[in-house]
C-alpha cells in the first residue's frame, strides 16, 4: 500500500455481510500470527480504479485489512467499524471467492489492462504465506490473460512469485513490481511500522526480483526519515532496481491524515529535534532535503501521484 489522503482513493470492494447464504464458511485458520482471520465472499475483486490510482483500470485487493499495521496507513478508514479502524493491523478478512470471481472473466478480457495490487492492502502479508491467494489470481492471469500488473508490497514474500511475473510477460503482459522502503532508521520503522520486515530484508528481496529479471520500483511512500540521506541514496542504488518514487505525509488540520500513534510522532519529532507543535515545518524541510538528495543521485525518481502513474 501507499500513504494518500483517505478521499483519494476508491474504498475496498464490499464484502458480504457474515451470515448471508451467499458467504462460504471460513475455510482456513482463524489466526495467523498476531491477527484474526475472517473469511467472507466479495461482490467483486477487480474494481474500477478512480482518485490516486485513476490512471488504472482496475485495483485488485486480495484480501481486507492489513496485519503489517502501519500506524501511517490511509486504509484503516475504510473499516467497517470504528473498532476495526482502532484494531488496524490485528484482522484480515479473506476475500475467499477472489480465485472465483476471476475465473468468470472471459480469457482475454484483462488484456492490456492496467491493474494495480494492491491499493487497500498488502498482497503479501503473512496470510498469504498460508492461503496462496495472490498466487492464485497470479496464475489465472498467466493462464487467460495480458494484463499490464503493477504490484505493492512491503514483504520479501513477493519473490516467490517470480515465476509467474515472468509467465505473465512471456505470455504478452507486463509486470512491474513496486517495493514499499520508507526509511534507513530501524528505530522509526519499528515505531510506525511495527510488525513489518526490516528495511535491509525488503531492499535484498527486490534486489531479487530485480535480478530475476522482472520490472522493478522502490516506492518511499510515505518519505518517513532519513538518518543518512547519501548513503541511503546509495544503499537504494546498491539494490540494482532503477525506478524511484518518494512522497511526504499528508497532513490535514496538522495532523497525519491516518491514525498515526503517538508514540510515533514523538519519536520522528525527537528525530528533526523539534516539538509538536513545529513538527509540521520541520518535517517538511526535512523531506525537501532528502528528495533533493535521492534527486541528485538516483536514476529516475518521481513524486506522488505523478510518480505513480502506470509505467507501461
Amino acid at each position: 500500500m501507499l500513504e494518500t489522503p483517505p478521499n483519494s482513493q476508491t474504498p475496498l470492494p464490499g464484502l458480504l455481510e457474515s451470515g448471508s447464504d451467499n458467504v462460504p464458511p471460513a475455510t482456513g485458520p482463524s489466526r495467523i500470527g498476531h491477527a484474526s482471520i475472517a473469511y467472507a465472499a466479495a461482490r467483486e475483486v477487480l474494481t474500477r480504479a478512480t482518485g490516486f490510482m485513476d490512471a488504472y483500470d482496475y485495483t485488485l485487493n486480495p484480501y481486507a485489512g492489513c496485519s503489517f499495521g502501519c500506524t501511517y496507513c490511509y486504509a484503516a478508514f475504510f473499516s467497517r467499524s470504528r473498532e476495526a479502524r482502532d484494531d488496524w493491523g490485528r484482522w484480515v478478512t479473506v476475500k475467499e471467492n477472489a480465485v472465483s470471481l476471476l475465473l468468470r472473466r472471459k480469457p482475454g478480457s484483462l488484456d492490456g489492462k492496467l491493474i494495480y495490487m494492491s491499493s487497500v492492502t498488502d498482497p503479501y502479508q503473512p496470510a498469504e504465506r498460508e492461503l496462496k491467494l495472490t498466487r492464485g489470481l497470479l496464475e489465472i492471469m498467466a493462464e487467460r490473460h495480458k494484463p499490464k500488473l503493477v504490484i505493492q508490497t512491503r514483504s520479501p514474500d513477493v519473490t516467490r512469485d517470480c515465476d509467474l511475473f515472468r509467465r505473465i510477460e512471456e505470455n504478452g503482459g507486463r509486470v512491474q513490481v513496486n517495493m514499499t522502503v520508507t526509511t534507513d532508521d530501524e528505530d522509526i520503522r519499528r515505531t510506525f511500522e511495527p510488525f513489518c520486515p526490516s528495511n535491509s530484508v525488503r531492499m535484498r528481496a527486490i534486489g531479487e526480483v530485480q535480478a530475476a529479471g522482472v520490472g522493478t520500483c522502490i516506492t518511499m511512500t510515505p518519505l518517513l526519515w532519513a538518518s543518512d540521506p547519501h548513503a541511503f541514496a546509495e544503499s537504494l542504488l546498491d539494490s540494482g532496481v532503477q525506478k524511484f518514487i518518494a512522497q511526504p505525509f499528508h497532513f490535514q488540520r496538522g495532523k497525519f491524515v491516518a491514525s498515526t500513534r503517538d508514540s510515533a510522532l514523538d519519536l520522528m519529532a525527537e528525530k528533526l529535534g523539534s516539538d509538536r507543535k513545529s513538527f509540521r515545518s520541520r518535517y517538511m524541510e526535512h523531506y525537501r532535503w532528502v528528495f533533493g538528495i535521492l534527486h541528485n543521485t538516483l536514476p529516475q525518481l518521481g513524486e506522488g501521484k505523478d510518480g505513480f502513474n502506470p509505467p507501461f
